[in-house]
């Protein structure tokens, strides 16, 4: 069968069958649309990682419908974890808790901990719901690649991956970058990586202590990238660096009019919330326009531009080609 994108509302019973016969479901979440299967069945998992392309080093996130469903997966439910996910459940935040041993090794990169979530968007908890399994859920995009915030960049990326796929359309996401995920297994909040809910945190180790592998997705070097060879400069050196052939994203200045649309010229939102939930699908476009390079004018240091920073990071080029 093709892959196929279907409005979440008719295909939920379906996707909801999948789930439980150990098939792969994408859907939408408040982040990104994530590639699903049920976190329990290890056979189920593995697809996961072949129609992604993904390395086995690299950990999983379970979403889950709820705090006791989570527990469920926990070897030690801290007071620390109990805590964080009565303020930030549900929502774009990742506990890192010690594993229980019904989760599989191949979810959790062969480590100690499981990175588990529940997720804020209406699609997403009806499928944890109604399926009844916890979903083990990276990105659904092919490693490395550009996440994707919607139901078409699910298809773009993974159908020439995957023979038999079924998509959730549950339209944009609304957050837009991947959430923030947090070691909650000692008595401090500890952030392993960032994202757009800000936690108070001490400085963090993101691998485990005990077996040295990642206690995190999005710790690669490069990630979140698109193939055009992609630079986060200074406005003032896109200026000095800008050439016939390249795409621009910008931010738009706060309070200023409209700018004149300029051909290859993508301007987000000046502030973090509306640029993170519009950078991915920027990204995509962009990216598939033809244009030889990509130049991103760098965002703001501080607060939750940090996280979009952290993203851009990991997506550009070792070094500027001029």
């Amino acid at each position: 069968m093709a892959t196929r994108i279907i409005a979440a509302a008719d295909g939920m019973a379906e996707a909801v069958e999948r789930l439980r016969a150990g098939k792969l479901v994408a859907f939408p979440s408040e982040t990104v649309y994530g590639l699903g299967a049920n976190a329990l069945d290890a056979e189920a998992v593995t697809q996961i990682f072949a129609a992604k392309g993904r390395p086995a080093t690299n950990p999983l996130i379970v979403h889950v419908a709820d705090t006791i469903a989570a527990q469920a997966l926990c070897a030690d439910w801290t007071p620390l974890a109990a805590e964080l996910a009565a303020m930030y459940w549900a929502g774009a935040v990742t506990l890192v808790v010690k594993k229980a041993d019904a989760v599989p090794d191949i979810v959790t990169a062969g480590g100690g901990t499981v990175a588990l979530r529940v997720p804020d968007h209406p699609v997403a908890l009806e499928l944890l719901t109604r399926s009844g399994v916890p979903v083990a859920a990276p990105s659904a995009n092919r490693s490395e690649g550009v996440s994707p915030t919607t139901a078409q960049h699910v298809a773009d990326s993974l159908g020439a991956f995957v023979d038999d796929l079924l998509i959730l359309d549950g339209g944009a996401c609304a957050v837009g970058i991947e959430s923030t995920v947090v070691d909650a297994t000692g008595e401090t909040a500890r952030v392993l990586r960032p994202g757009m809910v800000s936690v108070v945190y001490a400085p963090a180790n993101a691998l485990d202590g005990d077996t040295g592998v990642a206690r995190s997705p999005g710790q690669m070097a490069r990630h979140y990238a698109p193939r055009t060879p992609t630079y986060v400069l200074t406005a003032k050196l896109i200026r000095k660096q800008k050439r016939d052939g390249d795409g621009i994203i910008a931010r738009a200045v706060m309070g200023a009019p409209p700018a004149p649309v300029e051909p290859n010229v993508l301007l987000l939102p000046a502030d973090p919330h509306g640029y993170a939930a519009a950078l991915y699908a920027a990204l995509h476009a962009i990216d598939s326009s033809g244009v030889a390079r990509i130049l991103i004018e760098e965002p703001p240091h501080g607060g939750r531009w940090d996280a979009i920073r952290d993203r851009l990071a990991r997506a550009v080029a070792p070094r500027l080609d001029t």
